[in-house]
C-alpha cells in the first residue's frame, strides 16, 4: 500500500494475483504427437494459478512420460482406472467432482469417437461422463482424419452436448503435409479455460466493450503519428471481464496476441475505432475506453512517400481529433474513460469526466517507471463526476482491470 493513500474495496487485488487462482483443472492427454505440447500447456495453467491434475491415456504414454506432468503439476498423474494408489481405484468420479474445467488436449480421432459415444473404457472418458464441469476439447490429428465424415459427426455430437471444440488450426502436420489438424496454441487454450471457469461470474449476462492500444494517423503511405501505448492495459480489462462471465468485444489497435474467447475487432485509426465502438455500445452495459486515442491528426495525407528536399526542415500541420466517446451511448450503458497524463494528474482527470459522459475516469501518470505504457504494473486514481478521488496502490494491470470492474459493477445495476 502506498503511504498516505486510503485503501478501497478494490485493494484486495494485490500486485500479482494469478487469473486461475485456486481453480481445479483436469487435463486429459491422449495419444497424439501433439502430446508434447500438453507439457507446456500444463506449465502455463500452473503459472496461471490452477491446480492441474493430469489423466493420460495409454497411447499418450507412448509419446511422453507421466513423470513430466508430475514434475510440472506437483500432482500424481492418473493413467488407468485400476492403477494402484489412484483415487479412481476407489471412486472413479473423484477427479470429475472437483474439476472446475476438463480440458482434453490433444484429443485424437479415437478419443473424439469415444467421447461422443460415451465409451467409458478408460479413466479420461469416465471422468468426462461423470463431471458437470465445462469441457474443452482440442483436436489434433492428420488433416484427412479430421475431415473424415465420422470425425465431423462426432464433433457435432460433442458440440450439441455443450462441449467447446477448440481448433484445430492449419499448418504443417507430423505427416509432413500441410492442412487443418494442428492443436491450437497453449495460450489460446489457457484463455478458453479462464473463460469457461468464469462463465458464471458476477458479469454473467453483461456486454462489455473495451478499447485498447494507440491509434495511428497517417502522414503518408509509410509514416504515421501515434503514441507509446502497447494495449496491455486494455487487453487485461477485456480478459478480466471475460473471466468474470461477460460477453466482451475488444476493439484494439495493439500488436500483441489477441485474447481467446473474446470478439476482437482490429482498428488502426481513430475513425476505425469510432466505427467499431459506437455501434457496439448501443446494446452494451459497459464501455471502458482504455485506448490511447490520437488527439491530433495531419491535415493532409500524401499519396506518396514524402521525400527530403534538402531544406533541412519539414512542417506538419495538425488538427484536433474529435472525441467520439460522447457519441457512444445506449439505454443502459455505463462509460469509463482513461486519462494518461504526464503532469497535474488529478486536475486533468477531473476535467475529463463530464465532457466524456463517464461515470469515472481512470487516471495514471505514464512517466512513472512502473506505471505507464508497456509496463506490467499500473498505479491509477479513480476520479468520479463529483471530483472524488480513489487512489489505488501499485498493482498488476490485471489487478487494475479487476479493480475497474469492481467499481463499475454496482453502477450497472442502476
Amino acid at each position: 500500500m502506498v503511504i498516505g493513500m486510503q485503501p478501497s474495496k478494490s485493494s484486495k487485488h494485490s500486485l500479482y494475483i494469478p487469473p486461475l487462482d485456486a481453480s481445479n483443472v483436469v487435463l486429459g492427454v491422449t495419444g497424439s504427437i501433439a502430446a508434447y505440447k500438453a507439457a507446456d500447456l500444463a506449465s502455463k495453467l500452473v503459472q496461471a494459478g490452477a491446480n492441474v491434475e493430469v489423466i493420460m491415456s495409454t497411447s499418450a504414454a507412448k509419446f511422453i512420460g507421466k513423470s513430466t506432468f508430475a514434475a510440472l503439476t506437483h500432482n500424481k498423474v492418473t493413467t488407468g482406472l485400476w492403477e494402484a494408489n489412484s483415487e479412481l481405484n476407489i471412486n472413479h468420479v473423484a477427479l470429475a467432482l472437483r474439476a472446475d474445467c476438463l480440458l482434453i488436449a490433444p484429443a485424437t480421432a479415437n478419443t473424439l469417437a469415444k467421447l461422443a459415444l460415451g465409451i467409458s473404457d478408460d479413466a479420461l472418458i469416465a471422468t468426462y461422463l461423470a463431471t458437470n464441469a465445462p469441457t474443452i476439447v482440442a483436436p489434433a490429428m492428420d488433416a484427412d482424419m479430421f475431415a473424415n465424415p465420422s470425425t465431423q459427426r462426432n464433433l457435432i455430437t460433442l458440440k450439441n452436448n455443450g462441449v467447446t471444440i477448440a481448433g484445430p488450426s492449419e499448418g504443417r502436420l507430423a505427416s509432413g503435409l500441410t492442412g487443418i489438424g494442428r492443436m491450437i496454441d497453449t495460450e489460446h487454450l489457457v484463455g478458453l479455460v479462464r473463460k469457461a471457469i468464469g462463465q458464471q461470474g458476477d458479469y454473467m449476462g453483461r456486454k462489455v466493450v473495451v478499447s485498447a492500444g494507440g491509434t495511428r494517423q497517417s502522414i503518408d503511405p509509410i509514416r504515421f503519428i501515434s503514441n507509446h501505448s502497447t494495449g496491455k492495459m486494455g487487453h487485461s480489462i477485456a480478459e478480466a471481464a471475460r473471466d468474470r462471465g461477460a460477453d466482451v468485444t475488444l476493439v484494439t489497435a495493439a500488436e500483441i496476441p489477441k485474447p481467446a474467447g473474446i470478439k476482437v475487432i482490429s482498428a488502426s485509426t481513430v475513425e476505425d475505432m469510432k466505427n467499431a465502438i459506437v455501434p457496439a455500445c448501443a446494446d452494451s452495459d459497459l464501455l471502458v475506453m482504455a485506448a490511447a486515442i490520437s488527439d491530433f491528426s495531419p491535415n493532409q495525407v500524401d499519396n506518396y512517400k514524402i521525400k527530403k528536399d534538402g531544406s533541412g526542415t519539414m512542417s506538419l500541420e495538425l488538427s484536433e481529433v474529435e472525441d467520439f466517446m460522447p457519441l457512444a451511448n445506449g439505454p443502459r450503458l455505463v462509460k469509463v474513460a482513461f486519462a494518461a497524463e504526464t503532469n497535474d494528474l488529478e486536475k486533468n482527470a477531473k476535467a475529463k469526466v463530464n465532457p466524456k459522459g463517464a461515470a469515472f475516469v481512470v487516471a495514471n501518470n505514464v512517466t512513472e517507471t512502473d506505471s505507464g505504457f508497456g509496463t506490467e504494473t499500473n498505479r491509477v486514481t479513480f476520479v468520479d463526476a463529483e471530483g472524488n478521488l480513489d487512489r489505488q496502490p501499485l498493482m498488476s494491470k490485471f489487478g487494475v482491470a479487476n479493480a475497474i470492474l469492481d467499481r463499475a459493477l454496482p453502477l450497472l445495476s442502476k
